[in-house]
């Protein structure tokens, strides 16, 4: 509500904020490489990675310095299994349309970690538009998987990419939809959220367009992950199948 009523009253200016970012941000790939692979040895733990263009490994040269490859380590040292990674992911993409194009292209895990938000704040999908696009992603997931991480809505009023007043209102609109994820998730047995640790916004664990994770970013964002993937609050739900 509070990022609605600001916006309007802003919206000249945030549009032509928004128009120069767009033109000022380096426009970076996503990861390289392979977009699947295992690490340690052992009974496997299944793990994907879905969403945005942080799944994408934007900010990484391979997916294996990315968030999916960087977390697969992390939970393997934490668990000595091995971890089966792979990932399903888009730049741009928001909730909607991963759940339309991305999602059935994951084979069963035993725990999908969800990364998305950027693109529904910067789309100004209201936080009822969220949740419910969530809540519908979240079903279909539960078909196929045993159990979901959704990664906090990064604190975009902290990027250092986004001018002011424009990173003010979507720092306020990234509150909003991470409070309405997070209530998914207190209300859903086998869905845990995890936010966004502040370490993330040290303005040197941002790559080099200012918007995306570095390699080093990525690193510190899986370890603070890794816990949610091998120790969720409702650990029950999240059990590997071949347990």
């Amino acid at each position: 509500m509070r990022a609605t009523l600001t916006a309007s009253l802003l919206l000249p200016v945030l549009l032509v904020q928004g128009l120069r970012a767009r033109k000022a941000i380096p426009r970076l790939p996503g990861a390289a490489g392979p977009t699947r692979g295992t690490v340690g040895s052992g009974d496997p733990l299944r793990l994907a990675v879905l969403g945005e263009s942080t799944a994408a490994g934007v900010g990484a040269r391979t997916h294996e310095a990315g968030l999916a490859g960087r977390l697969a380590v992390e939970v393997a040292e934490r668990t000595g299994r091995a971890v089966e990674w792979q990932v399903s992911s888009r730049i741009g993409i928001n909730a909607r349309d991963t759940r339309a194009d991305l999602a059935a292209a994951l084979d069963p895990a035993d725990v999908v970690v969800v990364v998305l938000g950027v693109n529904d704040v910067l789309e100004f999908r209201s936080a009822a538009h969220w949740t419910r696009d969530l809540l519908r992603l979240l079903i279909d997931l539960r078909t196929r998987h045993r159990g979901v991480v959704l990664a906090g809505v990064p604190p975009m009023g902290a990027f250092p990419a986004l001018p002011r007043p424009l990173r003010t209102v979507l720092g306020l609109r990234a509150a909003e939809l991470d409070a309405a994820a997070r209530r998914v998730a207190d209300a859903v047995s086998w869905v845990a959220h995890e936010p966004m640790p502040e370490v993330l916004l040290d303005g040197d664990l941002f790559c080099e367009d200012r918007f995306h994770p570095s390699e080093e970013g990525y690193r510190h964002w899986a370890r603070h992950l890794a816990p949610a993937v091998t120790a969720p609050p409702r650990a029950p739900a999240f059990r590997s199948t071949s347990e």
